[in-house]
């Protein structure tokens, strides 16, 4: 198997060391933007795209944000599975062109949105779908501390503050919004609130809340980057009980404090695993993946867009 990745940062790094855990008979070429670039063990560097010899079968796009469309767009001319870290692009223009081509090209894709993977969020998923369970009401928050999340850099200068490079919180905890959509379908309508007011002083959107309508009940998502103890929390609101998911400390509770589910043992990294080793079945069995781009950029209208 040969794939590629382009974009070798944090996450590309993740996405290098679930394939190295999977135990895959595979080279990976990395297509590097400066000469200089480290050497990775058991990765072979190309620094033009051109120079790709070997057939692939299938690529990983892990750049920074503002170049996906890019690489989508030269990937899936050459007709290459992609598997697309999340937000697959920051932008809608020119997206419907982008995916007349990936169905021109019968091309399978997947958005990867770890969280999906997240046993809290799949334990939703089984109990929701399964107990018709009658929601009134879904409050979602996640707020972190942008200049802690990644010690010994000047926070200032990652692509997560600077909206030219596809930063803001709304794209960077854009997985909110995906495991809504996941969990209980498209909204009927949707409105949001994007600023940049905060006291870190940067560029890009610091601060994101949006409202989803649904049939019956509605859901509040609030995101932040100046938090500093950080929150991932969902709550809902049924007729007779409220649950509390707590996706940091990997456990579900109901409003008298008893446990519903506890992942023991869970880190979040395992998620990296779980998503290639979905992707790869689903390529090895010729079988479409959920979450395609079509599927992820009609999320990233709720993102984006005021109804």
């Amino acid at each position: 198997m040969n794939i590629l990745i382009v974009g070798l940062g944090s996450i590309g790094k993740k996405h290098i060391d679930a394939i190295k855990k999977m135990g895959l008979s595979c080279n990976i070429y990395a297509l590097r933007s400066d000469n200089s670039s480290n050497v990775e063990n058991g990765i072979y560097n190309i620094y033009n795209f051109d120079d790709i010899k070997v057939s692939l079968d299938f690529a990983i796009i892990s750049n920074p944000t503002h170049l996906h469309y890019e690489y989508i767009d030269k990937l899936a001319n050459k007709g290459i599975p992609l598997f697309i870290e999340k937000p697959a692009i920051h932008s809608l223009n020119s997206s419907d062109k982008l995916l007349r081509l990936i169905e021109e090209k019968k091309l399978i894709t997947y958005v990867a949105c770890n969280l999906r993977f997240h046993p809290c969020i799949n334990f939703l998923k089984n109990k929701i779908d399964s107990l018709e369970l009658r929601i009134n009401e879904v409050n979602i928050y996640c707020g972190s501390y942008l200049p802690d999340w990644r010690p010994g850099k000047d926070f200032r200068k990652i692509y997560s503050a600077n909206p030219e490079m596809g930063g803001g919180v709304h794209l960077d905890l854009f997985h909110e919004i995906d495991y809504t959509v996941w969990l209980l379908g498209l909204p009927n309508k949707s409105k949001l609130v994007l600023r940049s007011v905060s006291s870190l002083d940067i560029d890009a959107i610091d601060y994101a809340n949006y409202l989803l309508e649904y049939d019956n009940f509605s859901v509040s998502i609030i995101l932040n980057y100046y938090r500093k103890k950080s929150k991932r929390e969902i709550e809902i609101v049924f007729d007779d009980k409220i649950w509390i998911i707590d996706l940091n400390r990997n456990e579900v509770k109901n409003d008298d404090n008893e446990y519903l589910f506890k992942a023991l043992n869970f880190n979040v990294q395992e998620t990296y695993y779980y998503q290639l080793e979905y992707f790869i079945n689903c390529l090895n069995n010729n079988e479409v993946p959920m979450n395609s781009l079509k599927e992820s950029v009609d999320i990233l209208k709720i993102c984006l867009i005021n109804d």
